[in-house]
């Protein structure tokens, strides 16, 4: 298996920069199309808030405001892809409708990367992460200081619908690891699973894995970093839990201590 297109939201602010570094370090490995995806603020959204009450000339100095920020926006991230130099890179400079524009280009993605803020539900792609996680149910990569591809995997593995989608999605990255750990907590979960299950899976397809079953806890999350800072790893693959209510995706306990942690990298998928 391969990927062979990543792609990452770029807002043309700070943490632009280290979030195309960490979608070419992801690339790199497959020779994959980096996709550079400029994601403003939609003029659309706001159109509502400027109807009956708002006098012309103040509606359209509030539109050209706008048009400037993107503008200024788009260059800045034009100038964070490039101080890359991936050679597969392509730059997406989306239009309004924007959150279409991103669905689509999602949807012709195999990962999309993000970095620390978003995932946490700050700064201008908060909503753009949840819009991924939730509502287009891609895999994502949320990349930290230290994230390496190559080196220490570890997969938190309950048995559930959340944790095989991501196990199975995670696949290509596994195979270029050097080492890979199952995490398994039976105690802290409601349903039977046998780990090992997952292990025969990994290993018909050429992944040989180690297995970590974790102590008897009522909270999965805590033991499950813990293991997986013990394990050195990289990158600890995970679904993403929540419920989508009143159009707001609400992140389960556990996927909610994996978010605000500081390490390891995370590939979640819901």
């Amino acid at each position: 298996m391969s990927w062979a297109r990543i792609m990452t939201p770029l807002s043309g602010g700070q943490g632009d920069k280290a979030a195309v570094e960490a979608a070419a370090m992801l690339a790199e490995p497959f020779g994959a199309e980096l996709a550079c995806v400029y994601t403003p603020a939609d003029v659309a959204d706001v159109m509502p808030w400027m109807g009956e009450g708002f006098l012309g000339g103040v509606q359209t100095t509030a539109l050209e405001s706008l048009k400037e920020a993107a503008q200024v926006g788009e260059a800045n991230a034009r100038t964070a892809m490039a101080s890359c130099a991936y050679a597969r890179s392509r730059f997406v400079a989306l239009q309004t409708p924007v959150w279409a524009g991103l669905s689509g280009e999602s949807r012709l993605s195999d990962v999309v990367v993000f970095n620390n803020d978003p995932a946490r539900g700050r700064g201008p792609l908060a909503e753009a992460f949840q819009q991924m996680v939730a509502d287009e149910q891609r895999p994502v990569l949320i990349a930290r200081e230290g994230l390496k591809v190559g080196g220490t995997i570890a997969v938190a593995w309950d048995g559930g619908k959340e944790a095989s989608r991501a196990a199975r999605l995670a696949l290509p990255l596994l195979e270029k690891a050097r080492r890979v750990v199952i995490l398994a907590a039976p105690k802290a979960s409601s349903r039977t699973f046998d780990a090992s299950r997952l292990q025969s899976y990994y290993a018909t397809r050429g992944v040989e894995t180690e297995l970590d079953i974790l102590p008897d806890t009522g909270d999965a999350a805590p033991v499950l970093l813990y293991a997986a800072r013990k394990a050195e790893a990289d990158i600890l693959v995970a679904g993403a839990f929540g419920h989508p209510r009143l159009q707001e995706f609400i992140f389960g306990g556990t996927t909610r201590t994996l978010l605000n942690s500081e390490q390891p990298s995370l590939f979640l998928s819901h």
